[in-house]
């Protein structure tokens, strides 16, 4: 069972912003909070690690060992957004090609570093072991399949799998009418 921090606990951390029923687990590595933005009713789970300017919307989930690395670009997890098991997001990236040095040891005019902000579109789930690199846009209600390398954005509505992530078929939008079922639901039930 997973261990949670408390509300007051969660208050106190100094978060950017912080909405209501937020969960994160107390074996979660949460850096950078003032850069951190986090919207109702979501979850970071165990042995997660969390850093740089992060905005994580409604009703999102972020499953165990996943990390986000914002950096200074930043990353943008839409409502409804999921990151399946260890999926790692970067928004920032060494130069691999030789013409630099590499590490965070190095000072940056050695370096050659590759910077672009991620935006996760709503409802869009990327699958288990999945890796998504600067600058990329995934597109509102994409599916990412487990173990795919996303390096360029995607168009809304599809499903992508491989290494690189290529659009294999359309992704059902019966879900748009679960939400619109599911929030009417929770406001009722909060009358």
């Amino acid at each position: 069972m997973l261990a949670y921090h408390s509300e007051s606990v969660l208050f106190d951390m100094g978060f950017k912003s912080l909405g209501k029923n937020v969960k994160i687990s107390d074996k979660a590595s949460i850096y950078n909070l003032g850069e951190i933005e986090l919207g109702d009713h979501s979850r970071i789970d165990d042995y997660c690690v969390v850093s740089g300017k992060i905005s994580i919307g409604k009703f999102c989930h972020i499953t165990p060992m996943c990390l986000l690395a914002g950096g200074h670009p930043g990353i943008i997890m839409s409502d409804f957004s999921t990151l399946a098991y260890g999926v790692k997001v970067f928004s920032q990236s060494d130069d691999y090609s030789g013409e630099s040095l590499t590490n965070s040891l190095i000072p940056t005019e050695f370096k050659n570093e590759i910077f672009g902000n991620i935006t996760i579109g709503r409802h869009v789930i990327v699958g288990a072991g999945s890796a998504i690199y600067p600058g990329v846009y995934i597109a509102e209600g994409c599916a990412i399949g487990a173990m795919s390398f996303v390096n360029r954005s995607t168009e809304p509505w599809g499903v992508y799998a491989g290494s690189p992530a290529k659009r294999l078929k359309e992704r059902s939008r019966r879900l748009l009418e679960l939400e619109s079922r599911f929030l009417n639901q929770i406001s009722n039930d909060s009358i």
